[in-house]
């Protein structure tokens, strides 16, 4: 019972994936300094340089706009570091810029892995420059709330009658009046008529 449990206890383990990554010792790293950092005076570099088939690791150091692609050693180990110091640079001894640094480390099979950090501002003599702020987002102007109203209708006004128009009646008492007229007309001229033949 004991064997047994200590198995499933060791499988757990080597089954865990932090500590399986760390058994096959992951690609080289720098933690410190990150990118962006300004540096002054003695810098401490820290990182894992620990990699299966380790044999040693270069630290180094090039200016940011170098075209030629020269780097210039800072320090050289032949153990590998794991989460620790990888070794210590003096800025003071070189100029004020931007640098990138470089740990390369050496394999057994005649490999090498690298990391690479970049935009290291050294500024020993010059000052620092601020970071310009972000000026703060302007809110949107809200828009006036519009409320609506109702607007009533105007009431009708009653207008005089217009002497110039016609009602209905009027055309009707017109027609009768005009068919009485013509009515009277014909009966004159047909008595007219009768009368003169007598």
């Amino acid at each position: 019972m004991r064997t047994l449990a200590c198995s499933l206890f060791f499988g757990m383990i080597l089954a865990s994936p932090v500590l399986a990554r760390n058994a096959q010792f992951g690609d080289p790293v720098i933690v410190v300094p990150r990118p962006g950092d300004v540096l002054q005076g003695v810098v401490t570099i820290n990182g894992t340089s620990d990699a299966t088939g380790f044999v040693s690791d270069e630290l180094s150091f090039t200016y940011a706009d170098d075209p030629t692609g020269t780097w210039f050693l800072i320090a050289m180990n032949s153990q590998p570091v794991f989460n620790d110091t990888l070794a210590t640079w003096d800025t003071t001894v070189i100029t004020d810029g931007d640098y990138v640094l470089l740990l390369r480390v050496y394999l057994t099979d005649g490999s090498s892995r690298e990391a690479l950090v970049s935009g290291l501002r050294v500024r020993n003599y010059t000052p620092v420059e601020t970071p310009t702020p972000i000026p703060p987002a302007q809110e949107p102007t809200p828009l006036p709330t519009v409320t609506p109203t109702t607007t009533p209708f105007p009431t009708p006004t009653t207008l005089p009658r217009n002497p110039a128009t016609l009602a209905p009646t009027d055309v009707s008492a017109s027609i009768l009046y005009g068919g009485l007229v013509a009515l009277l007309t014909f009966v004159i001229i047909g008595f007219y008529f009768w009368l003169r033949r007598k």
